[in-house]
């Protein structure tokens, strides 16, 4: 969400007003309804139906009246009623930031939920009316005008990112051309701002982390290869449509078109035991993430359940290292399906001892055919079997630079083989788990 913000002090701002107590209204609507007197504009947006999900709530401000604010999430589309020239503004932001912790309740909206969506039609109307126009025909001819106003929408973020990404891949022809140490963080910063105008908030963020490839200590390395994966996905933007319909919407989801919850929880879910590997809390100024690992007992199958939340909240408990629960997943579509949702409640099965593991040779044939599927893989949970740790490596695979010298991995292997889950990633291992020679679960 963080991504979304157009400078710095946004951000900061926005996990300032990321709290329920600073918003007297809070709620978040499946759909929210179409204006209360409809117009021209928004007949032709809308087809006379519903929006899609909107957040919205009203925030305490300098002023009497609070700021009403509201984010469809189709976007997102942002309105708000504070005097700020930023968009998204402070106050979406910390809404967004609220919605992905999951601290925002379903509710009915207000009327003037309605009246802000309509102001934000007319504008995307005037616009982008030939191609409103054209969809209309479209949507005519194939007995309908819902589709015509969603056509519509999408189109124009389409052609919006397409060029945003136009310029990137000229960006990245001239970087490789002057030479890769004539970048830095200014001109980092500014590209990633710029991809955010263009709706395209994966790629800013990805585009926002390259200060940290630069500032390791094989540098070019680095950087070239990050340079090298980001021009790869813009090529598959301007491409999708020749992919294959899974590796369409990993491009897409990478560049940051968003996945609804409803939308995934209604696919199907598989049904496993699960071994919970391990997590990983991470702290993006006053955001945490979690990531957690998971491995069916019987499919095989790896899965991460991410959760966020603002700094002194809890996140997500339900899945605690070294236990075995028995659930449903939905898994977020794409070419190599990771990320997952809980689709029903999760119960702890009877203890089942340490995960079954694989040798090094059959992880690394795993992990080849994960990139082989999503190059842009930059995680994937493996569970090793017989294999003796070292100060710089586990069976073989080199351990992150944060991972080195494992003395307490080492001191539960004692020489011996052990069975390590890890978190594989581009520049090595990050070990999660490992089990002694009595069963015991031993977090690292």
């Amino acid at each position: 969400m963080l991504a979304l913000a157009p400078d710095a002090p946004s951000r900061k701002a926005a996990q300032g007003v990321a709290r329920a107590e600073a918003w007297p209204l809070l709620g978040v609507a499946t759909a929210a309804p179409p204006a209360a007197v409809p117009t021209v504009e928004h007949e032709a947006l809308t087809g006379g139906g519903q929006e899609g999900p909107v957040v919205f709530g009203e925030c305490k401000g300098s002023g009497a009246t609070p700021y009403q604010t509201c984010v469809e999430l189709d976007g997102p589309a942002c309105q708000c009623g504070c005097p700020s020239r930023k968009s998204p503004c402070k106050h979406a932001l910390g809404l967004l930031l609220l919605w992905s912790a999951g601290d925002v309740p379903a509710a009915e909206p207000p009327p003037w939920v309605a009246d802000r969506l309509a102001r934000r039609d007319r504008s995307a109307a005037r616009a982008g009316a030939g191609e409103a126009a054209r969809q209309s025909r479209q949507g005519a001819t194939t007995g309908g005008r819902a589709g015509a106003r969603s056509a519509a929408t999408e189109s124009a973020r389409h052609a919006r990112v397409a060029a945003g990404l136009a310029e990137l891949e000229r960006w990245l022809a001239d970087q490789i051309r002057q030479g890769l140490a004539t970048a830095g963080d200014g001109a980092w910063d500014d590209l990633a701002k710029r991809l955010v105008d263009a709706q395209a908030p994966g790629v800013a963020s990805t585009v926002s982390r390259l200060r940290e490839a630069r500032a390791a200590d094989d540098w070019p390395e680095r950087l070239l290869e990050e340079y090298a994966l980001i021009d790869l996905l813009a090529v598959a933007y301007r491409r999708r449509a020749h992919l294959p319909v899974p590796l369409a919407q990993t491009v897409l989801s990478r560049v940051g078109f968003p996945v609804m919850r409803e939308e995934v929880l209604a696919g199907p879910a598989v049904r496993d035991r699960w071994d919970v590997l391990g997590r990983r809390d991470e702290v993006q100024e006053r955001l945490t993430s979690r990531r957690v690992w998971l491995r069916g007992r019987d499919t095989g199958r790896p899965a991460l359940v991410l959760s966020f939340a603002p700094q002194g909240q809890a996140l997500d408990p339900s899945f605690v290292t070294g236990a075995t629960v028995d659930a449903d997943l939905a898994f977020y579509p794409g070419a190599a399906p990771l990320r997952a949702l809980a689709a029903g409640a999760t119960t702890l099965a009877a203890p089942m001892g340490e995960p079954p593991g694989v040798t090094p040779e059959e992880a690394m044939d795993e992990v080849a055919a994960a990139l082989a599927a999503d190059p842009w893989t930059d995680s994937w949970p493996l569970v090793l079997a017989g294999v003796v740790p070292g100060r710089t490596g586990v069976g073989g695979f080199p351990l992150h630079r944060s991972a080195y010298d494992p003395w307490r991995l080492i001191a539960v292997s004692g020489g011996r083989p052990v069975t390590v889950a890890a978190e594989w990633t581009p520049h090595g291992l990050r070990p999660l788990t490992t089990w002694a020679e009595d069963g015991t679960v031993v977090i690292l």
